[in-house]
């Protein structure tokens, strides 16, 4: 399956029985005129590699989203790099200041998301983000919508664009 096809969805993005952070998403996406609405998989996809997998697509083209916690202010710190990319913290440090791992309960209060469906959009409050240059190397790229089951398609400049956030080297 190619990144501009859709992956097997169940049901309508629409549909109000879906999640709460999954409408928020599309709600977001819709408000700021992105052109692909976010597709509720049948499975979850909880890691890069199992959305790659259920998307027929490469796991370098799924935008993961790895949750920080800023030292100086307890600040979540929202990275957004390639799949197939570890994030290197001394980068990311370098960047925002020091940072330190996030648990669940961290990710969940500070992103509203939880881990597995950390959307770059539709936060209650927004995060400190970075954007990895490595996603640039894809014309396409998929990204969490709200939900481990949700996924939207966007290109990398259209990531920029919908979240303002800076590009910056900060993998390994």
């Amino acid at each position: 399956m190619s990144a501009s096809m859709t992956a097997p969805i169940a049901g309508d993005e629409r549909d109000p029985d879906r999640p709460e952070g999954f409408r928020r998403v599309s709600d977001a996406l819709a408000a700021r005129g992105h052109p692909h609405a976010p597709v509720f998989l049948k499975v979850a996809a909880r890691t890069a590699q199992e959305a790659a997998d259920a998307l027929g697509v490469g796991v370098g083209q799924i935008a993961k989203s790895i949750v920080f916690r800023r030292r100086s202010d307890d600040a979540a710190v929202l990275v957004v790099t390639s799949g197939d990319k570890r994030v290197d913290e001394s980068k990311v440090a370098a960047r925002v200041g020091p940072v330190g791992r996030a648990d669940a309960a961290f990710v969940k209060g500070a992103t509203s998301f939880t881990i597995g469906g950390v959307a770059p959009v539709g936060h209650a409050t927004k995060p400190v983000m970075l954007i990895d240059r490595e996603l640039f190397r894809f014309d396409a790229i998929w990204a969490a919508a709200g939900h481990p089951n949700g996924v939207f398609l966007l290109t990398p400049a259209q990531l920029v664009s919908l979240t303002e956030a800076p590009v910056e080297d900060v993998t390994t």
